[in-house]
């Protein structure tokens, strides 16, 4: 008998609709073809045990497997139910009217248990896109499918429930989500606040401009300044996510296998901080079995490089592409893969080997000239596009004992979400615009036009501090975002005088 049942294969982040068709006829022998990989394989001792222990065999019948498309790989172990399902009814041993209405993915265990997958958010998505009734999965992964209107999940423990569902003699409950209740109740928790820091103004101001504009920026200070805690605290001035933005980052983290049994939708934008030890493939993806990387987990949120120096080269090398394009293509021999890579990259690091070059208090103690070789460590293509460099110093100790909290996060945040409204309205007619750090040359010219004796603030300052043709197009971005904090439709002087003093690193004699 030939029988169909309907699976999802992940790639990238979407998911393409794959068919699982079995035809038993006589003879003695087990074929699996449609370019499974080892583990969809294996998965034939997974499913013997599973079927024993849930009263059933596979009979000694020839059973032929096909995945179709054939030429599509097909990787992991989410398949074990599918195929599990599909071989009892090809062996008419349940019910197959209902296959063709549901999409079904899971993996056993040897009792036939199922155990919870990855990228279960756009393969429902996939489920909806193909017009199934519902989609079949393990019960851990139920509330994140579950954010998919118009499309029935049902959440399951095991192959018996499976079983008997198909055979009309249990009905299951599909799993509901309230997404945009648990997405918006969820939107104003955060484990940090600016207002538990003290001192560091001007640092908190650079943070502020960076939210709104979602520009890039580099700390630049000794150890113990503060530089991480800083970090951490910028997500909670972000703009909040609207839903689109939840949904694009939430399947890259389903895709990873980053979503717990818990979480329907990410409801606050991400925070990533890899070790300065982390390799080229893990920094932008790809790999044997294609992952997103880290500068497409930090999609929509904050890549934040602790000590950048220490990086390995090559990783802070392949940043520069992503960093301007907003992607990152992954080509391989086998497949070739597009993650979006839209965050904002906020690094720190010392000013010298010792950490305590330009320290108020303490000597340097490094050798002639190591201050520029650790600087030379960071390229000058990647300086350029770090719109915002500032140099932070430790607080003193009047700053760190005062009681009185500083501005919270939540007034911050307010002003940034003005700005950045400002914006939208700004580059309404723009497609893939939507903040200024995202403006090209062309935008440039339009939007961010400064009067003549701003024209002559800034030659004067190109010409002092040797600027490249990028960081002039940086400072103009950032002083667009200040006059939007401002309030102002114009660039004024004042508004490039503060963008020119985030070029830090580029002033004369920096590091010699």
């Amino acid at each position: 008998m030939l029988v169909k049942t309907f699976a999802a294969a992940l790639q990238g982040i979407s998911a393409l609709l794959v068919t699982i068709e079995v035809n038993c006829s006589k003879g003695v022998q087990f074929l699996l073809v449609g370019l499974a990989d080892a583990a969809v394989r294996e998965s034939h001792e997974r499913i013997i045990s599973a079927l024993q222990v849930s009263g059933y065999k596979i009979p000694r019948n020839r059973i032929v497997i096909n995945m179709a498309p054939a030429d599509i790989r097909k990787e992991g172990s989410a398949y074990d139910l599918p195929l599990s399902i599909a071989i009892l009814a090809g062996t008419e041993q349940i019910e197959a009217s209902r296959l063709e209405q549901f999409m079904m993915m899971g993996e056993l265990s040897l009792d036939g248990s199922l155990q919870p997958i990855k990228g279960v958010l756009p393969i429902a998505i996939k489920a909806r896109e193909e017009g199934f009734k519902g989609l079949i999965l393990p019960r851990q992964n139920a509330r994140e499918a579950a954010v998919v209107n118009d499309l029935l999940v049902y959440g399951v423990d095991n192959l018996k429930e499976v079983i008997a569902f198909m055979n009309g003699k249990k009905e299951l409950e599909p799993t509901t989500v309230d997404t945009r209740k648990e997405f918006y109740d969820r939107q104003q928790t955060f484990d940090f606040d600016f207002s538990e820091v003290r001192g560091q103004e001007n640092v908190k101001r650079a943070l502020e401009v960076a939210a709104a504009g979602g520009h890039n920026l580099l700390m630049v200070g000794p150890p113990g300044s503060g530089k991480s805690m800083l970090a951490k605290r910028l997500p909670s001035i972000l703009p909040p996510f609207t839903l689109q933005e939840s949904l694009e980052t939430t399947k890259i983290h389903s895709v990873a296998g980053k979503i717990n049994s818990h979480t329907s939708l990410m409801a606050q934008r991400p925070f990533r901080s890899p070790h300065h030890t982390i390799s080229d493939v893990a920094m932008v993806g790809g790999g044997a079995f294609p992952q997103p990387g880290e500068i497409s987990l930090a999609h929509n949120g904050v890549l934040f490089l602790d000590e950048l120096p220490e990086f390995n080269r090559s990783v802070l090398e392949v940043m520069r592409q992503p960093l301007e394009d907003r992607l990152i293509n992954v080509s391989r021999a086998r497949f070739t893969v597009d993650y979006p890579a839209g965050f904002m990259l906020i690094a720190s690091m010392n000013p010298c080997p010792c950490g305590y070059y330009n320290h108020p208090e303490r000597t340097c103690l490094c050798s002639p000239g190591s201050v520029q070789k650790y600087m030379n460590r960071i390229s000058g293509p990647l300086l350029d596009r770090i719109d915002i460099q500032i140099e932070i110093t430790p607080v003193p100790f009047e700053k760190i004992s005062e009681r009185h909290p500083s501005e919270h996060s939540e007034t911050i945040r307010e002003r940034v979400i003005k700005a950045r409204i400002i914006q939208e309205e700004r580059f309404k007619h723009h497609q893939g615009t939507y903040c200024n750090a995202q403006m090209n040359t062309k935008l440039l010219h339009i939007y961010a036009v400064p009067d003549k004796e701003g024209l002559s603030r800034l030659k004067t300052a190109m010409e002092k501090l040797n600027l490249s043709a990028r960081a002039y197009d940086r400072i103009l971005k950032v002083s667009r975002t200040i006059a939007d904090l401002d309030g102002s439709e114009n660039i004024q002087v004042p508004h490039l005088a503060e963008a020119i003093n985030y070029r830090n690193l580029d002033r004369e004699g920096w590091g010699m």
